[in-house]
């Protein structure tokens, strides 16, 4: 194993503990409203152009498209959730795996690569002895960034 597949190994049990430990006990519109609100907040302390969108059963709940966005982002939030929602797991993390194992998100893996997008910043919304209910998607930074900063949301909602 090389330098390289030890680091995507390692990244991807990171992403799959994350998968483990960001569950919530509930979600509803009120909790999409809060969440939403502390990724714009932590957005704008930054001076991020993201657009974020929060979802529950495909009935969007949140979005907010900051300066430096583009309707461009809102197509890549769809593509990106589309792979949450297939797959129920992050996108990010479905893209590292399917890199892990040599292979990309095309026909072979069923799916039209023009309407899925595995790369970082949606999130599945999972409530315990439930599943995944919705995403939570942010676009507009890197991908790996677009990831960091959902996590970091989550973390910091969850905690409080």
């Amino acid at each position: 194993m090389t330098g390289t597949d030890q680091d995507l190994g390692a990244l991807v049990a990171e992403l799959e503990e994350q998968e483990r430990r960001l569950v919530f006990t509930r979600f509803d519109n009120d909790d999409a409203w809060r969440l939403g609100s502390l990724l714009v907040g932590l957005a704008r302390e930054r001076t991020l152009p993201v657009t974020i969108d929060i979802r529950r059963h495909g009935h969007q709940l949140f979005h907010a498209a900051l300066p430096g966005t583009a309707p461009d982002n809102d197509g890549w939030i769809d593509r990106k959730v589309r792979v949450v929602d297939r797959f129920n797991a992050a996108s990010y993390l479905v893209g590292r795996r399917l890199l892990a194992e040599g292979r990309g998100l095309d026909a072979d893996a069923g799916v039209d690569p023009a309407a899925y997008a595995a790369h970082g910043g949606s999130f599945p919304i999972r409530v315990r002895d439930v599943g995944v209910v919705g995403t939570v998607t942010v676009s507009g930074l890197p991908q790996a960034a677009d990831h960091a900063l959902v996590v970091e949301a989550l973390e910091a909602f969850l905690a409080g």
